[in-house]
């Protein structure tokens, strides 16, 4: 597994946990990197998430704030954790990080909410965040 989705994976794994309790972000990840008996984590895939959990941290409200625009009929609490968090992911990638292709982004969203999610998380995501990009493209 690369090194990007594996810094994703234990960013979702980080947020979640952060929504779940009052970890510091630094704390959240380290606890999701020791809950992995992969043995030393990869530097740039540690880099990479914490880069991602930051910018989730830092532009949370405007991030919340384009998905719950875009989610009809679905307010941002009624979410499930995981979908929620992943949605963040991705918004952040897709406004913050323009050296990402957004279909990167969207696939790797997508398999995130395949992999952590229900069987409806891949389509629930995939949706919204076509939506999201498209604004977000015609923001730019």
């Amino acid at each position: 597994m690369g090194a990007r989705r594996t810094g994703r994976e234990r960013a979702l794994q980080a947020l979640y946990q952060m929504e779940m309790s009052a970890l510091r972000p630094e704390d959240a990840l380290e606890t999701a990197w020791n809950a992995e008996p992969e043995g030393p984590p990869d530097p740039e895939a540690q880099r990479f998430a914490l880069e991602l959990v930051q910018g989730v941290v830092e532009h949370r409200e405007e991030i919340d704030g384009l998905i719950e625009q875009h989610s009809h009929n679905w307010r941002l609490d009624r979410m499930a954790r995981v979908d929620r968090n992943v949605l963040r992911l991705a918004v952040f990638e897709l406004k913050w990080r323009p050296d990402i292709p957004k279909k990167v982004t969207l696939n790797e969203a997508v398999e995130l909410g395949r992999a952590f999610g229900t069987e409806a998380s891949s389509a629930f995501v995939n949706g919204l965040l076509d939506r999201i990009a498209l604004d977000v493209e015609q923001q730019r």
